[in-house]
């Protein structure tokens, strides 16, 4: 039978991406909703580190599974690195991400493209049912456009320029994006400590 991770988010749009970059694993990957689970997580670390943490192991206690879980955000240095951890909750936990992004397109209205830099932040954590948790970060340079562009992402993808492609993180194809994203970057440095796992246990 083969192994299972479970991946703490309940964001499709995350599962489709993680899903696609472990596939050659030798494991089941499933959500939370998949694998059956409706756990109520506090994430109230200080750091993209600590809310990952405190999401994978809450799950692998639950389930005794190999859990990874993520917490990622927006840095926007004009803005003091806000939204930053509070990405996800930023401006209201309901708020749609198109008033999000407005806000911060607003909160930029005038400001030189020097000053709009930004970064999208990825802290992967794995917790194994038997092992210490393994901390994995990484983070995708680029700067704040003047408007949505792109449907081919989530949260704050449309408004975040890569400037290599000169197009927004949205506008790229699925695969394009797992290369160079934030969270593509995280789980590929992960995926090898996930396999040495899996291939001694």
């Amino acid at each position: 039978m083969k192994r299972r991770i479970v991946f703490a988010t309940s964001n499709e749009g995350k599962i489709r991406e993680i899903k696609m970059i472990l596939k050659d694993l030798d494991c089941e990957v499933v959500s939370l909703k998949e694998a059956g689970i409706d756990a109520d997580i506090v994430e109230d670390g200080e750091t993209f580190e600590d809310n990952a943490i405190i999401k994978a192991e809450t799950i692998m206690k639950l389930t005794n599974d190999i859990v990874v879980a993520d917490d990622s955000g927006l840095e926007v240095d004009y803005l003091d690195k806000a939204p930053g951890v509070y990405s996800a909750r930023f401006l209201g936990e309901d708020t749609p991400y198109s008033v999000k992004n407005k806000y911060i397109i607003d909160k930029l209205e005038g400001v030189e493209v020097e000053k709009r830099t930004a970064r999208f932040v990825c802290t992967i954590a794995c917790a194994f049912p038997d092992k210490e948790t393994v901390v994995k970060r990484a983070t995708i340079e680029g700067y704040i456009g003047y408007e949505e562009k792109g449907t081919n992402g989530f949260g704050y993808d449309p408004i975040f320029m890569y400037p290599q492609y000169n197009c927004t993180t949205a506008e790229l194809s699925s695969d394009k994006k797992n290369e160079i994203s934030h969270r593509g970057k995280a789980l590929r440095l992960m995926k090898p400590v996930i396999e040495e796992y899996i291939k001694n246990n």
